[in-house]
């Protein structure tokens, strides 16, 4: 088999993207396959979630793969114990359980130590990675060690897939739409429902549904990028020429995973932590106010904590902690952990444009979107978790009870958000394009 057939075989079982690794010698199943520094990894290969392991001395987090090999013939056999370790006090990620418990395994050049093989990993439709393994004297890797490629970061080479659109094509499609879009100027206010029904949008948020609708992306929760791999990310600007005149960007709405709020309810949270509606707005609690890393909100009185992570060496130092809000008796008001911060960060934020807008209400609620966008591009959890650590990403809920004595109703959303200014802080790259 030559490159080109090997290919074809990716793209039969389902491949939209294909990456190479060259092996160390100690890249196999005794010591684990490095799968690069940091937790980038997660980014390029879909998992069925982070989950902490505090078992082993060192405390781990654990991603299951839906991970087979391909065969010859074509088709894929599944490797069941496939995933991805994550070690936080390197940092690293590493590749183990490929060979246990499946039917058609590499065993010959994964369990030893060889040099020059090279491993094929692709990422097909529905989230399966498949691998291809072949020894260094093999014809593939003759051809794979001819093309002359390097890793532009990590240790991943990405390879073309024949009837496959490359990474450039999606940017292209991405920043075409943005054009046209900027081309219409104004807009008027709209949403795309579950069902993909064009609604007229009169909140405060349809700046974003807006842009969304335009380009064909109905309102949805699921935790995967919205156009072509992209996260969009609409934010209000008061100058076109200045996309980081932005207040601040709302980057994730996750619920608490623990704490009191998520143990006693939303309502129990509101009554114990929350303050009386500052507008004067009778029998209403509100829980709101920038919460950022060792900083004391006092309208609610808690503090923002990374519990489990060590600040001055920017690392998990425990793989249960978790973003908390604090109390000053102690309390653990809220939080959410870390393992599920990580997950949902990789799946939808590796690469992301912000694009500015403005809104007028006359003669109807309309939205334009301006002409400088910017594309963010590599980022991982632990990125993250510096930047709320210097205070660039904050904590900022819009939380409520109203009718707090009579018929109690809340309304809930939990928002970290940065300061359009230190988006920078979260990515590898940030690149200010003209549409």
């Amino acid at each position: 088999m030559n490159l080109s057939q090997l290919k074809e075989l990716f793209v039969k079982a389902g491949a939209r993207k294909l990456y190479a690794k060259p092996l160390a010698e100690n890249d196999n199943s005794k010591n684990q396959v490095y799968f690069g520094p940091e937790f980038q990894a997660l980014n390029l290969f879909p998992n069925e979630g982070v989950a902490s392991d505090i078992s082993p001395k060192n405390p781990i987090f654990k991603a299951k793969l839906n991970f087979g090999w391909l065969t010859a013939n074509g088709s894929v056999a599944n490797a069941p114990c496939a995933q991805l370790i994550l070690y936080p006090q390197y940092p690293e990620v590493r590749f183990s359980g490929f060979l246990k418990g499946c039917a058609a395994p590499p065993s010959s050049l994964m369990a030893g130590r060889m040099l020059g093989r090279i491993l094929f990993l692709a990422v097909t439709d529905d989230s399966r990675v498949v691998g291809f393994v072949v020894p260094s004297a093999s014809e593939i890797a003759a051809e794979f060690r001819a093309l002359g490629l390097k890793a532009p970061a990590g240790v991943f080479i990405e390879l073309s897939l024949p009837r496959v659109p490359d990474e450039s094509d999606s940017r292209a499609r991405l920043l075409a739409e943005l054009h046209r879009i900027n081309r219409l100027v104004w807009i008027d206010s709209k949403q795309l429902d579950s069902k993909g029904v064009l609604k007229p949008c009169l909140k405060s948020q349809c700046g974003g549904f807006t842009l969304e609708a335009e380009l064909g992306i109905s309102k949805n929760s699921v935790a995967e990028p919205d156009f072509l791999g992209w996260e969009v990310k609409q934010h209000k600007v008061t100058n076109f020429l200045r996309p980081d005149s932005a207040a601040a960007i709302t980057l994730m709405t996750p619920e608490p995973t623990a704490g009191l709020y998520k143990e006693q309810g939303v309502e129990a949270f509101v009554r114990k932590f929350g303050y009386p509606d500052k507008n004067g707005k009778p029998d209403r609690l509100n829980f709101g106010g920038i919460h950022r890393v060792g900083e004391r909100q006092d309208s609610t009185g808690l503090t923002m904590q990374l519990l489990g992570y060590d600040i001055v060496r920017g690392k998990i130092t425990d793989t249960s902690g978790a973003i908390a809000l604090v109390s000053d008796a102690g309390e653990v008001a809220a939080a959410w952990a870390f393992s599920g911060i990580l997950a949902h960060w990789s799946r939808k934020h590796t690469r992301a444009v912000y694009v500015p807008s403005m809104r007028r209400k006359e003669p109807s609620w309309q939205y334009a979107y301006g002409p400088r966008i910017r594309l963010a591009q590599n980022t991982d959890g632990l990125r993250l978790l510096k930047a709320m650590a210097t205070g660039a990403v904050f904590y900022d809920p819009g939380i409520k009870l109203e009718r707090a004595s009579t018929a109690p109703e809340t309304k809930r959303r939990s928002q970290f958000r940065v300061a359009s200014k230190q988006i920078a802080a979260l990515y590898e790259t940030v690149e200010t394009v003209e549409v």
